[in-house]
């Protein structure tokens, strides 16, 4: 039997007329490849090329998808795929509209209370852990943007902590919690006793002293705290924020 990649790699002139739309875009060659395979597939349900679908096809296409009981994340990729598709290398914006978004419903998240929130940042098994925790939570900080914290960032006369690499690239300032900076302080002498902060470095190092804290490393500092206060819920570094 065909595969799906097969299908679409079949009509080479289609398959490549696809490839140099995404490639203008500067797509990445994960989607590229995601874009490939979710095309196949449509092309494999088809039997037929694409660029023959019609609206019914389309239709029962996602009518299909459902039946057998394909995941919402899925589904909606193939969407994605499929309007890239339609719209810009067929030039069927007529197809593209037929395609229907699936609603994926969202758990609600993780809200630890104060108690459980001291006990957390209690359980850490070292001086960083602790600092570096209560920053996401008292500064409400992504795990990203902690791990990226500079000593230069503080500003103890605004009480500010300056973010540089928040979502999306963007500058910001958050607010430093007055109860936090003493921490910081005592993470610093410590740090410098140890010979791991170096002026203008990095607020959290990693093993190498000249690279961050990773994000991993902080997700397991999380976990296994969370495990020490007996916290059965389970939780991640944003479940603090």
């Amino acid at each position: 039997m065909m595969t799906e990649s097969l299908c679409i790699a079949a009509i080479s002139p289609l398959r490549q007329r696809l490839l140099d739309d995404m490639a203008v875009r500067r797509f990445s060659r994960e989607t590229q490849r995601n874009y490939l395979r979710d095309v196949g597939r449509f092309a494999t349900f088809l039997g037929r090329s694409p660029h023959t679908a019609t609206v019914e096809d389309v239709r029962q296409f996602q009518i299909a998808q459902n039946a057998a009981g394909m995941p919402t994340p899925t589904m909606n990729a193939i969407v994605s795929a499929l309007r890239f598709f339609f719209t810009q290398t067929l030039d069927r914006p007529d197809l593209a509209r037929r395609l229907v978004r699936v609603a994926q419903p969202r758990n609600l998240p993780v809200v630890l209370s104060r108690d459980e929130v001291a006990r957390l940042l209690n359980a850490t098994v070292c001086l960083k852990h602790q600092a570096a925790l209560s920053v996401a939570y008292g500064a409400g900080l992504r795990v990203a943007e902690v791990a990226a914290l500079k000593i230069s960032d503080i500003d103890s006369e605004r009480m500010l902590l300056r973010v540089e690499r928040g979502k999306g690239g963007r500058y910001r300032n958050a607010m430093l919690p007055a109860d936090l900076l003493p921490l910081l302080r005592e993470w610093w002498k410590a740090g410098r006793q140890q010979g791991v902060m170096h002026s203008g470095g990095w607020l959290f190092p990693g093993q190498d002293t000249m690279r961050p804290i990773s994000t991993r490393q902080l997700h397991r500092v999380v976990v296994d705290a969370a495990r020490a206060a007996s916290i059965t819920r389970r939780v991640g570094p944003h479940t603090n924020r």
